[in-house]
């Protein structure tokens, strides 16, 4: 196997208890990075320090990351002004928060025969929201609710 001190130095192809010795020599573990290679790399390492520094990077790395939640804000089909624009503001705030908003307009006896109450609903929100967000398709009709789904405006 070819081995690479802790220090980076490359010490040649070596035997495996070579190798092993050497390691004992320092207290530390010879770490196979390479198994592919014809011959395989070792180093020369402390194998826990090692795991420790993988397990902080991969950690960092998920802090990092930006989970998109989709939040559902519901609707009436006759809905007041008053409830409309404290809805409204609230989807501004998970918009600019970066989260996707599921607006769901849902429907009770008679209402399900004016299905188009729903859509003004919708439209007027499409309408209100235009360079601040961007509906994701059409309103959908699932069951006794209609909805659409609206993202964060797209970047250019």
């Amino acid at each position: 196997m070819r081995l690479i001190a802790a220090d980076g130095e490359q010490l040649g192809v070596v035997t495996p208890q070579d190798a092993l010795a050497k390691a004992r020599e320092v207290a530390l573990d010879v770490v196979i990075i390479a198994e592919q290679a014809q011959p395989p790399v070792c180093k020369i390492m402390d194998f826990g320090k090692f795991t420790f520094e993988k397990k902080k990077k991969e950690h960092e790395s998920k802090k990092k990351q930006k989970v998109t939640q989709v939040k559902e804000v519901k609707f009436r089909p006759n809905i007041d002004d008053h409830d409309y624009d404290f809805k409204m503001k609230n989807i501004i705030r998970f918009l600019e928060e970066g989260d996707k908003v599921k607006a769901t307009i849902q429907f009770r006896g008679r209402e399900m025969s004016r299905l188009e109450n729903g859509r003004k609903v919708l439209q007027r929100l499409g309408r209100d929201l235009e360079g601040k967000a961007h509906a994701e398709g059409n309103p959908e009709m699932l069951g006794n609710r209609m909805h659409l789904i609206f993202g964060p405006p797209k970047k250019h």
